[in-house]
């Protein structure tokens, strides 16, 4: 783990986790596969910065997956689907309070044991990350993702004018 607060971050298939700090120095904690970093940028910030990296602005993405999918709220994000990196929001993207994470990292989520309205996710680095979100919610998050990474698949999308 690094003390290390960066002014910048770039999010990258080893990003697991984008979590909101309320700290004076730093707005992020990111989880890497192996590394934990402090960013003075919002997760809402390094998600719209990584989605234009990717090729699209955040809002073009967020209304193409609603109208591949009719997903309306909480929308999962292909922030860049050629790398294969698929985030959802934990709440609305919108409150302080959301965190991101990013699907092909999640191994299993669980209910809490003494509290309904909060979910244990474990990573398959085998951290674990509790929130305060339902199970329900959660898993619904979570089949909304698989869900858009069939929508903006290859084959999918492939065009009849593709060969091999």
């Amino acid at each position: 783990m690094t003390n290390e607060i960066l002014i910048h971050y770039e999010i990258n298939r080893e990003t697991s986790v984008l979590l909101p700090a309320e700290h004076l120095e730093y707005n992020s904690i990111v989880w890497e596969k192996d590394q934990v970093f402090h960013v003075r940028k919002t997760p809402f910030q390094l998600i719209k910065e990584a989605c234009l990296e990717g090729g699209a602005d955040y809002d073009g993405r967020k209304v193409a997956v609603t109208y591949k999918t009719g997903i309306q709220s909480k929308i999962p994000i292909p922030v860049n689907p050629l790398e294969h990196i698929y985030a959802f929001p934990t709440n609305s993207p919108k409150l302080f309070e959301c965190s991101w994470i990013f699907y092909h990292h999640v191994k299993s989520l669980k209910r809490h044991p003494h509290f309904s309205n909060q979910s244990i996710i474990t990573f398959k680095n085998h951290k674990e990350l509790h929130l305060e979100i339902s199970y329900n919610t959660l898993e619904r998050q979570l089949q909304r993702t698989s869900y858009c990474i069939v929508r903006f698949s290859r084959l999918d999308n492939q065009s009849p004018y593709q060969f091999g």
